[in-house]
């Protein structure tokens, strides 16, 4: 089956472009949408690889010809957003599509797309999501306490929404969690056996006791919806 929309969603730091990355060389045929943004262009990113960096001005031409499968502003300064145009090219080519895309984005397209298969990737504790900012932040040469904590905080409210995705993976170790993630995509895509089991275990509704551990070292329980 051809043409699935997969809604891939975390909290910043939590591992999720390494995890994708390598699922996608394990799995043929997922095209990765590479959202556009209004922000200016980190460390080694680069327009087109990372995102389609463009300005506001263009952001908001596309937001008014109705370009876009969903889009928000985030931390109420620049704007993210993913072009229709990525899933209508890859159900051309025959292939399911990836989103990488916040929360506020992904309920967007959930409402829009109902039949699309939305993961939410968390990391297994606060201390270990903070290790990963500051690390993330240093790499970039631009550690800031300020925006630390923020990242911190909307952790911490991303987290409340999980209950609205399909599966949740903990991306403890990239090798668990990339054939957990795996696993999901073939079962999508109608395989059984094996990469049912695993996928069935990543449900939501499963509340496995790895997805409790790390809902509850963030002090959220039952507060999370699952």
């Amino acid at each position: 089956m051809a043409g699935i929309l997969f809604i891939i969603s975390a909290p910043s730091g939590s591992g999720k472009s390494t995890l994708v990355n390598e699922v996608r060389r394990l799995v043929e045929g997922l095209e990765f949408s590479v959202s556009y943004t209004t922000r200016a262009p980190r460390g080694s990113e680069e327009d087109g690889r990372e995102y389609h960096f463009t300005t506001k001005e263009n952001f908001e031409r596309m937001i008014a010809a109705d370009e876009f499968l969903e889009y928000a502003t985030v931390f109420g300064d620049n704007y993210y957003g993913t072009a229709v145009s990525a899933l209508v090219q890859a159900r051309k080519h025959g292939h399911d599509l990836l989103l990488d895309i916040d929360v506020q984005g992904a309920l967007q397209v959930m409402k829009k797309v109902p039949e699309a298969v939305s993961i939410f990737i968390l990391p297994p504790s606060p201390q270990v999501l903070e290790m990963r900012l500051r690390n993330r932040s240093q790499a970039e040469g631009m550690t800031q306490e300020s925006v630390i904590e923020k990242r911190l905080s909307q952790a911490r409210n991303e987290l409340l929404k999980i209950g609205d995705y399909k599966y949740a993976l903990v991306n403890d170790q990239l090798e668990v969690a990339a054939t957990e993630m795996r696993s999901i995509v073939l079962h999508e895509r109608g395989e059984d056996g094996v990469v049912e089991e695993i996928a069935a275990q990543c449900l939501t509704t499963a509340k496995s006791a790895r997805l409790e551990a790390a809902l509850e070292s963030f002090y959220l329980g039952d507060q999370a919806g699952v």
